[in-house]
């Protein structure tokens, strides 16, 4: 077995996602106060609960349930960011807080909003994590990643013949959007 097919057979690692989650629940528990709708600790422990039980249906095989409460927190945490960016936009034309605080908080909402776009990417792309560990196909049904721009003859040379996309790549294109003023 050649390390490509080793690498297709292997099934996608979940830790950075939850690394992502974590990330997100502390730069929300780090804003101040004005900037978060509801209580400070309410998105932090909505996504721990949820994670638990997000992380117990991936280990028991039950996929659909996981995929709807993947979403469930995908979608709490977007509309926890949709409306601390609101409360940031209000914020601006008042005067309301230090200048640096301000741009700070704009700063930490911006990379919650990379993290965010990151975890709906890989949540949707190609029907979500679990459907394409099932399918072990090369790349991606949604996204054009560099390395499906090789040509097929040549992906050998560039280890990338049976690449497919994991969640740092979900990052890469969720920060590069982020990044574009186009």
């Amino acid at each position: 077995m050649t390390a490509s097919a080793k690498y297709l057979d292997k099934p996608e690692p979940r830790w950075q996602v939850i690394l992502a989650l974590v990330a997100i629940g502390g730069i929300y528990l780090a804003l101040p106060s004005w900037f978060i709708v509801g209580p400070t600790w309410l998105l932090p422990v909505l996504i721990v609960i949820l994670l638990v039980p997000t992380i117990m249906t991936h280990r028991t095989g039950r996929h659909s349930l996981n995929h709807a409460l993947g979403i469930l927190i995908n979608a709490i945490i977007t509309i926890a960011l949709i409306g601390s960016v609101v409360l940031l936009v209000t914020a601006l034309p008042s005067h309301r807080g230090q200048p640096l605080r301000l741009l700070g908080s704009g700063a930490a909402l911006w990379f919650t909003n990379v993290l965010v776009f990151a975890l709906w990417y890989w949540r949707l792309d190609g029907g979500g994590p679990t459907v394409r560990d099932k399918r072990r196909e090369f790349g991606s049904r949604s996204f054009v990643f560099p390395q499906m721009q090789i040509e097929k003859v040549e992906r050998g040379r560039f280890s990338v013949e049976r690449w497919r996309p994991g969640f740092v790549d979900y990052l890469f294109i969720a920060f590069t959007q982020s990044s574009t003023f186009g």
